[in-house]
C-alpha cells in the first residue's frame, strides 16, 4: 500500500544560523492576523524546504532597539552569559524571496503575549532576530488527496501549502477561527474544498473543528493529513483519525503550535 517512492516523506537538515532582520512593511490581513515583511542581507542563504517549517523569532527586550541573538554553537544556540535570554517564539516562514531578501511572517493576534503585543505595534524600521529553520519535513505533493486541519496559528502554513501544491490537486481544508472576520482568501490553483468553523458559535475551543473532522469524508487512494493548532484539540483530531478512521500513522503529521494555559509550546504529536 505504501510502497510508492514518490510519496516518501523526507527530513532535510539546514545549517543553524541567526539573522538580524529589519521590518520592511506591515500589513493587517484581518483583525486577527498581521503580516510582517522582514528584510536584510542575512537572508541571502535562507532555506525553507517545507510549508510547515518553523523559525525561532527573537524579540527586543522592552526599551531596546534590537534583540540579543545567540551564537550558533556545535550543539545548538549559545546565549550570552551576562545578558538575559531574549523572548522567542516559533513562526512559520509564510513566504521568502531570496533575490529580494524578503521574509514574510504572520502573527495571530488571538491572545495576549509578547509576540502579539509586538505585532500590534510593529512598524517599518524595527528589528527582529530569526533563527533557523534547523530542518524541514518534506511532504510530497503527489498524494492523491491532502487534508489540512488547523486553527488560527496554522493559517500561514496552510496558506503556503495551498499556494505550493500543483494545479488540480485534490485538497480539503478544515479550519477553526474566532469568527467570520478571521477568514482569509487562499491563493491556490488546487481543487479545494474548504470548511470554516467559528469558536463564536461553539461552547468550547476545538469543538467545531473536531466535529468537522468527524464529518469529513475520506476519499479513496493515497492521502496525507496535516494538522496543527492547540495541543488538546490536535491530540483529539489525531486520535480520531488514526483510531476511528483508520488513517495510517505514517500518513498523518499532527503538531501542537500552542497549548491552552502554557507558554511557547511547539511540538510534534505522536505515540
Amino acid at each position: 500500500m505504501h510502497d510508492r517512492s514518490d510519496l516518501a516523506v523526507t527530513r532535510v537538515r539546514h545549517p543553524l544560523k541567526f539573522r538580524l532582520l529589519q521590518v520592511k512593511h506591515v500589513r493587517q490581513l484581518t483583525p486577527h492576523l498581521t503580516r510582517v515583511t522582514l528584510t536584510g542581507d542575512d537572508l541571502h542563504d535562507f532555506e525553507s524546504a517545507s510549508f510547515d517549517d518553523h523559525v525561532k523569532v527573537f524579540f527586543p527586550a522592552r526599551g531596546a532597539e534590537k534583540p540579543s541573538l545567540p551564537q550558533a554553537g556545535p550543539d545548538g544556540p549559545v546565549f550570552a552569559a551576562d545578558e538575559p535570554r531574549p523572548v522567542a517564539r516559533d513562526f512559520t516562514p509564510r513566504r521568502y524571496d531570496r533575490a529580494a531578501r524578503e521574509l514574510d511572517l504572520e502573527f495571530a493576534l488571538h491572545e495576549a503575549g509578547p509576540a502579539a503585543e509586538w505585532a500590534a505595534q510593529a512598524q517599518a524600521g524595527q528589528f527582529l532576530g530569526v533563527g533557523g529553520p534547523r530542518g524541514s519535513l518534506v511532504i510530497p505533493t503527489a498524494f492523491d488527496w491532502h487534508l489540512l486541519i488547523g486553527d488560527d496559528t496554522a493559517l500561514p502554513a496552510i496558506a503556503r501549502r495551498l499556494e505550493e501544491l500543483p494545479a488540480g490537486t485534490r485538497v480539503a481544508s478544515l479550519i477553526e477561527v474566532s469568527d467570520p472576520s478571521a477568514r482569509i482568501e487562499f491563493a491556490t490553483a488546487t481543487n479545494l474544498y474548504s470548511v470554516w468553523c467559528y469558536r463564536s458559535e461553539s461552547k468550547s475551543r476545538g469543538e467545531a473543528l473536531l466535529h468537522a473532522v468527524r464529518e469529513t469524508w475520506m476519499p479513496d487512494g493515497e492521502g496525507y493529513v496535516w494538522a496543527a493548532g492547540e495541543a488538546a484539540t490536535m491530540r483529539a483530531v489525531r486520535y480520531h483519525l488514526v483510531n476511528e478512521r483508520g488513517i495510517d500513522k505514517s500518513r498523518i503529521r499532527a503538531a501542537s503550535y500552542w497549548k491552552q494555559g502554557a507558554i511557547a509550546v511547539h511540538e510534534a504529536l505522536d505515540d
